[in-house]
């Protein structure tokens, strides 16, 4: 992502470079000054705290589904069981929106969308919790979030400061949202995620055919109407083969001789 240059590759332009230096020199210096920046390095525990932050300005900008509200009440229902992952506390809230989304961050939050669970029965919202907690067990998110932090507006900060911000501003957490948007995960890392989501989701009692159900469900959805199939897009936009997931995690509970829900037919027969 192209951003105006860093406050580092100001003061090395400024500093390191002779008047007379060439427009290539001041290009190579710019270069030199992006991959210290890259380079950065910044401590599990500095990670965290800016995960912290940015979510906590997220749950700012949102609207933030009551303790009374019906979506919170199921929510609860749905993930009673589900605590930590690896160590790290769990805590889940709803935004009210119509936007059809979840996701998991590396400090252990996770917000679901009403959009979505408008649209989910409990299980396939289980199936994308899953999934996403899956990235934060394999630290997926928390990597992502890293490259994320240092390719934002907030770079500059953490440079200026020697790798320490007090607090991210609301532009800065907007930035990071924006380069999060943009991350990728590998085919390996997507069904490293499915996997682990089967496994965490099992363990705690779950049904694990969630996970299929969940697939199941947003392949449904990506033939529907085109501002559905716009938002459904959005969510699982870069990963593998949604015939493939299902199939992958529809062998997985047969091997495991877990039967399918009711009214639940495999697409693997």
């Amino acid at each position: 992502m192209n951003r105006i240059i860093t406050f580092l590759a100001t003061i090395f332009i400024c500093t390191a470079v002779p008047a007379t230096s060439s427009a290539f020199d001041l290009l190579q210096a710019a270069k030199g000054a992006a991959k210290v920046v890259q380079s950065m390095t910044l401590s599990d525990s500095q990670i965290k705290g800016y995960v912290s932050q940015y979510v906590s300005g997220l749950d700012k900008q949102s609207k933030i589904a009551p303790a009374n509200s019906k979506y919170t009440i199921r929510l609860k229902k749905m993930t009673q069981g589900l605590t930590s992952v690896n160590g790290i506390p769990l805590t889940f809230k709803v935004y009210l929106t119509d936007d059809v989304n979840a996701f998991a961050c590396a400090d252990g939050n996770v917000r679901v969308y009403s959009g979505l669970m408008d649209l989910m029965s409990d299980d396939e919202v289980l199936g994308v919790i899953g999934h996403e907690i899956g990235h934060v067990a394999h630290q997926d998110t928390k990597k992502a979030f890293k490259t994320a932090l240092l390719t934002s507006a907030a770079r500059d900060a953490l440079i200026a400061s020697g790798g320490m911000v007090g607090t991210l501003s609301s532009s800065q957490i907007g930035s990071i949202g924006e380069a999060m948007l943009n991350n990728s995960y590998s085919k390996k890392q997507e069904s490293n995620a499915d996997n682990y989501g089967y496994e965490f989701l099992k363990k705690a009692g779950k049904n694990p055919w969630a996970m299929a159900m969940a697939f199941k469900k947003l392949k449904s959805m990506e033939g529907s109407s085109s501002g559905l199939k716009a938002k459904v897009s959005q969510l699982f936009s870069d990963h593998p083969s949604t015939d493939a997931r299902i199939k992958a995690m529809e062998k997985r509970a047969i091997k495991d001789g877990i039967a399918p829900p009711a009214g639940y037919t495999p697409i693997s027969k």
